[in-house]
């Protein structure tokens, strides 16, 4: 089986490209917002130049609704079975009846991204995978397995666009369903981001309703131990319903001006775990969101560019190589290596 018995290591880096579709039912869409997600776009171009330099292959978890150049196409493509949450403001389809989106990416470069996308994909090693089409949430009351799977058929019809068939997903918010699997594999998925088992990331509670001591124990693992080991051997990673879960490894938090040395501190643990990752031949899942860069650009930029730097020593130190998520179902399914 491939990697089972060598010391070879992998870093995969995974990214849910959202803009505003990530947060519309929370995230007010005011000067300063604006200026967020437009400091996000311009990012993105420099950070496919990074993972160029570096070598690193990446999964950019795509929000269907992004992958569209005016309205008129995301009404063709949107399915005809919505999601029919009980809290309705979690609708991105409520959000565009009630609140309205831009006919095009360059009136509403919050809601299209067809330029950034077609970069994207353009680049050695950087895949596009499926956030799902409109920021579908698996775990709320009121939506359907029926409404999943229309979702998901949605996204891969959006995908053909860039001569595309998705092959890996991120559940939006997180929210694993291990009983939409099925769906997934029916429509393409061979790999999913699942969770790290620790509690704090448990996602039945919803979107709405998870408490403050579930986030605040999120962000006190980011810095501080309290967590389980973040890298793994293969056989952590499981298949269910014909479909892989890769576990996530760390959450890779925005730099933040009010915990000085605590900023450090983070990137020095996610090399530390890299570094143990890379010594016993292990997986290291790394992911935030590129908005996560929209405030304090640069010092993101500079903890990015500081992770790198060091994946790059132990890709030459250790042998570890960089693959996305689509290429690791694939090395799994053919078992290469026997």
């Amino acid at each position: 089986m491939w990697l089972k018995n060598n010391l070879n290591s992998t870093f995969t880096i995974s990214l849910d490209f959202e803009l505003h579709w990530g947060g519309f039912e929370k995230w007010p869409l005011d000067d300063a917002k604006k200026q967020y997600f437009l400091n996000t776009r311009k990012l993105i171009p420099q950070l496919l130049d990074l993972f160029e330099l570096h070598e690193v292959h990446a999964s950019w978890a795509t929000v269907g609704l992004l992958m569209h150049e005016t309205q008129q196409q995301i009404e063709t493509n949107s399915p005809e079975l919505k999601p029919t949450y009980a809290q309705k403001e979690l609708s991105a389809y409520d959000f565009i009846q009630n609140s309205g989106i831009g006919e095009n990416e360059k009136e509403d470069p919050f809601h299209y991204a067809d330029s950034l996308i077609q970069e994207l994909v353009k680049r050695k090693g950087q895949e596009l995978s499926s956030h799902s089409f409109a920021h579908y949430y698996c775990n709320e009351v009121g939506q359907s397995t029926e409404q999943f799977n229309a979702d998901s058929k949605a996204i891969q019809k959006a995908a053909w666009k860039y001569g595309k068939q998705l092959k890996s997903l991120v559940f939006p918010r997180n929210q694993f369903n291990a009983d939409y699997l099925k769906v997934c594999k029916v429509n393409g998925i061979e790999i999913i981001r699942s969770n790290p088992v620790d509690w704090w990331w448990n996602t039945a509670d919803g979107a709405l309703n998870e408490s403050k001591w579930k986030r605040l124990n999120r962000g006190l693992d980011a810095y501080f131990n309290i967590g389980g080991k973040t890298s793994y051997g293969i056989e952590t990673i499981n298949k269910q319903e014909g479909v892989y879960l890769l576990p996530a490894s760390r959450l890779l938090r925005p730099y933040n001006p009010k915990e000085s040395f605590l900023n450090q501190k983070k990137i020095s643990r996610i090399k530390k775990e890299m570094t143990v990752a890379a010594q016993n031949g292990e997986f290291y899942h790394l992911w935030w969101h590129p908005h996560n860069f929209g405030n304090h650009s640069e010092q993101n930029m500079k903890g990015l560019k500081e992770i790198l730097s060091h994946f790059s020593f132990l890709q030459k130190e250790y042998g570890m190589e960089s693959l996305n998520m689509e290429e690791i179902a694939e090395k799994l399914e053919d078992g290469s290596g026997e």
